[in-house]
């Protein structure tokens, strides 16, 4: 045995027979952090800055984690072997609402409560909970293999950032930008604060729609005749606020009586009756009673309607129980009552009182019943924490002008200084800013930003980064109380973008240098709560855009397509997906699946599919080294006289050119699909069969080269079995994650190109026609080509052995083809004659041939009259219909097989 032969199996031997992805990813990762390599040094080189969306400090790593970060872990691996300064911004959000709710849940297993503590102890024992047990989920973005530079890892509460959100605060403040109102908000009875939008979830709960009568004050009747108007609702315990009834000015019904007055039957509250177009004279009776402090379509027509906010009647105290309200009209029967238990009592007192109306039923013989209430299935906001069913309530809150710094982030849009990808959310962007409702930025918690105001003895707010300047704006006679409020956990990380890289800070060198962003990875279900926000802060306070790019993705939804929801119980662990197949695997799959514009339907059977793809690679690797091939010196390519040899340096400069095309798009699922076909079809299934067998130094250089490219190619998408790879391949002078992205410096040779896609297409031709005949794949033929080309002669007299042993032929006759049944395989602008007698029964296989084909277009007959069918398409299961598709796909494939093969026995 030679030095040479055992110096290579001992190669082969460092790599493990069979890829284990557990153990190297471990390693790898832990390596890639202690070295600093997830931001090498880099002070001249051109910048690349992406920041995350700061997952809350509570969280866990979901499904959808999953997806945004590895977008965004492609991405900055791929600037970074670009040469790029990239920097990966990494960080926690203190989540308000939610981190809260986890300390005083374990406050309440140990039989205590917030409420025994002063403000100040209880948000020292969240810092002690968030050093304990807070943030795990940055462990689980290891696992995934996110390259963050965790050596600034930031935190929305720490000092620095603290520092940015007051100032932010105060210069919106003094810019007349923020301000104090009372309007409605969406209220949480059980957590006893405001929350925003995202954080209500409308679920269909069965209800009741009930009617009533409020009497015409004062002798007033309606045109025909009437003395009442109806009115209906979903909630009747709100009637005890009720302040309007509104009409339509156009319906004839009520004209006669817009501007007299109803009375409300408990309360004996007048209210006045008004015109407004929020009454649809089609809907109900027309007449909607209006409640402007509980009902935000209400509040607006109490507005339209000249009443103040400060004059709508509340009903409500923070638990939902009703109090009296300013008019002291309220029975007191009610006040106290939970907002449910009021709202069964007063259906009954008004039924008691004759008011209600009752919903008549016709049963299918015809007989009527009367029920109290028409019963309704009811879009009912909850809060998706608190898990109790929000109360629109009427408080004071501290808001942002939204409407004002919402002009800046949609001209940034229409100037292109914004780029939305895909284009498709533009339109939704635009409508969402163009009706923009004020930002309600307080909240009533402990745990978060505390607002830098100061109400005064004096009856003055007094706005400062600081109690020392509020109380030197005050005078020193002025005693002053801090607002009990914390900001709105979406007001800080607006702020992300800059305030991580050390803003406001004078003359901070990562502001100079990494704002503006360069992209931004978000779900599209966050764009007006976080990416909207971002835009319109940076722009506000630096004067340009936050991000040049915003690439919205959609969400992983089952398999079924339906979305993941733990009461559906289909919801999918990343972690668990990593233990059984690998991060590498999982990032595949997800990037494999991110088309532009729609979701990514969940797959585990593509996820063990990519497992399977690292293990041909591993293998593939592992027979180059037992074949002497090592990793390459050289980012260019090596020279090669061999057509194989230059047609693989080809494939190498086109997939790198379409890979750059792809990402530059941000085609994720392009730029995974280009690197796979390379290394499956073209690198492991044809170029190691071409060269086997024929290892010379030239051959050996250039499949070294190969592999390293597709290593650096491939490492954005999976980098641990790259890395593992890259030095196994040889001493290295540095680490792949940071090597250099392929400079093949060739160009694609047609010649090669066309001599070797020749060779494909004979030994496909002929192994698909040996499949279709039932011929054994071993099985040696001859082959008869007369009068071939001048071209297709040299290509076949080049390559003899490699036509032998891949397609299997014998030989090839320059000459006519002896009578009777063969098969006919077009390669190039060659047409080879495979004779068949003696080979096959000729007579049986046609007879098989022409049954399956029969079959098989009868089933496809079938299943195209059933797709036809509109009955079908609209009472079927939306998996039925596409089971359905599928199966006649198949068998119309499956009968031009057939019918190809039964031509090739003539």
């Amino acid at each position: 045995m030679t030095e040479a032969t055992i110096a290579e199996q001992e190669g082969a031997a460092a790599l493990a027979k069979t890829f284990e992805p557990a153990g190297l990813e471990a390693k790898w990762y832990a390596h890639w952090e202690a070295n600093g390599l997830f931001r090498p040094e880099r002070p001249d080189a051109a910048p690349f800055t992406i920041v995350n969306p700061p997952p809350n400090v509570t969280g866990s790593l979901h499904i959808g984690h999953a997806l945004d970060n590895t977008l965004q872990d492609v991405v900055v691996r791929y600037e970074r072997l670009r040469g790029k300064d990239a920097l990966w911004v990494v960080g926690m959000d203190h989540a308000g609402i939610a981190t809260q709710m986890v300390v005083e849940r374990q406050m309440e297993a140990r039989q205590d409560k917030r409420t025994n503590y002063t403000r100040e102890q209880f948000v020292e024992k969240v810092w002690e909970w968030k050093a304990e047990s807070g943030g795990s989920i940055t462990g689980q973005l290891r696992r995934l293999g996110c390259s963050m530079d965790w050596s600034r890892e930031q935190f929305t509460m720490d000092p620095h950032f603290t520092k940015a959100v007051v100032k932010v605060f105060v210069d919106l403040y003094n810019q007349d930008l923020i301000y104090r109102d009372k309007r409605l908000v969406n209220w949480d009875p059980k957590l006893k604060t405001a929350i925003s939008d995202l954080e209500v979830e409308t679920r269909e709960v069965k209800g009741s729609f009930w009617r009533f009568r409020y009497p015409l004050a004062d002798g007033a009747v309606r045109a025909d005749g009437l003395d009442y108007i109806e009115v209906a609702t979903t909630r009747p315990e709100t009637m005890l606020a009720d302040m309007l009834v509104a009409v339509n000015a156009d319906d004839e019904r009520y004209k006669a009586v817009i501007g007299r007055e109803v009375v409300q039957p408990l309360t004996g509250r007048r209210l006045r009756i008004v015109a407004d177009e929020h009454a649809d004279p089609e809907l109900g009776s027309g007449a909607v009673k209006i409640t402007p402090g509980h009902d935000f379509n209400d509040f607006e027509v109490g507005r339209r309607a000249g009443i103040k906010a400060g004059e709508m009647l509340n009903m409500f105290d923070a638990e939902a129980r009703v109090v009296q309200t300013a008019d002291g009209l309220v029975p007191e029967k009610y006040v106290g009552m939970d907002r449910f238990d009021a709202r069964a009592a007063i259906v009954a007192d008004m039924k008691a009182a004759g008011m209600l109306i009752p919903h008549v039923v016709k049963s299918k013989d015809g007989e009527e019943s009367e029920l109290d209430a028409e019963p309704r299935t009811i879009q009912t906001p909850f809060g998706d924490r608190g898990g109790v069913v929000i109360e629109p309530w009427l408080t004071d809150q501290w808001y942002v002008d939204a409407e004002k710094l919402a002009v800046a982030p949609m001209e940034a849009v229409r100037s292109g200084a914004i780029e939305i990808v895909p284009k498709t959310w533009e339109k939704t962007f635009f409508n969402w800013m163009e009706n923009i409702q004020p930002w309600c930025v307080s909240r009533q918690l402990w745990w978060g930003h505390r607002i830098p105001a100061w109400y005064g003895s004096d009856g003055q707010c007094y706005v400062a980064e600081t109690e020392e300047e509020a109380q030197a704006k005050a005078g020193a006679g002025v005693t002053l109380s801090r607002d009990e409020d914390v900001l709105d956990t979406w007001f800080s990380s607006a702020l992300w973008p800059f305030a991580t890289l050390g803003w406001p800070e004078a003359d901070a060198p990562l502001v100079k240098k990494h704002y503006p962003n360069d992209l931004l990875i978000s779900g599209f279900d966050i764009l007006f709560f976080w990416d909207a926000r971002m835009a319109m802060q940076g722009i506000h306070f630096m004067k340009e855009v936050p991000w040049k790019r915003l690439y919205l993705h959609g969400l992983v939804r089952a398999a079924d397509g339906q979305k993941m929801s733990k009461s559906k119980g289909n919801v999918v662990d990343p972690l668990g997906l990593i233990d059984k197949y690998g991060a590498d695997a999982l990032r595949f799959f997800m990037c494999a699946m991110e088309s532009q514009g729609r979701d990514v339907k969940m797959d585990e059977r593509r996820v063990e599919g990519y497992r399977n793809f690292a293990t041909k690679l591993w293998n593939a690797a592992r027979f180059c080294m037992a074949n002497g091939i090592s990793g390459s010196t050289s980012a260019s390519a090596p020279a090669a006289a061999s057509a194989v040899n230059r047609w693989i340096i080809g494939e190498v400069v086109e997939t790198v050119a379409a890979l750059d095309q792809a990402m530059a798009d941000l085609r994720f699922d392009a730029a995974a699909n280009t690197v796979y076909h390379f290394v499956w079809d073209q690198f492991c299934d044809w170029y190691i069969e071409l060269i086997k067998g024929s290892f010379d130094d030239e051959t050996r250089a250039v499949a070294g080269w190969v592999l390293d490219q597709i290593l650096v190619m491939l490492h954005p998408f999976m980098p641990f079995v790259t890395e593992e790879l890259w030095h196994a391949l040889g001493e290295r002078k540095a680490e792949l994650i940071v090597a250099e992205w392929p400079a093949p410096a060739a160009e694609v040779d047609p010649a090669a190109k066309a001599e070797v896609e020749w060779l494909i297409a004979l030994v496909s031709g002929l192994r698909g026609a040996k499949n279709e005949l039932g011929i054994a794949p071993g099985a040696r033929l001859e082959a008869y080509l007369p009068e071939p080309s001048a071209a297709t002669r040299a290509v076949i007299e080049g390559n003899t052995a490699a036509i032998e042993r891949l397609a299997r032929l014998s030989a090839i006759h320059f000459a006519p083809a002896p009578a009777g049944a063969a098969m006919q395989i077009g390669a190039g602008d060659a047409n080879l004659i495979v004779p068949l007698e003696g080979v096959i029964d000729i007579a049986a296989e046609k007879a098989r041939l022409e049954k399956a084909l029969a079959a098989s277009e009868k089933e496809a007959k079938s299943l195209e009259g059933r797709l036809s069918n509109p009955a079908f398409a609209e009472k079927a299961k939306p998996e039925a219909v596409e089971k359905a598709r599928a199966d006649h796909a198949h068998h119309r494939a499956e009968a031009t097989r057939l019918a190809a093969a039964l031509a090739r026995l003539g």
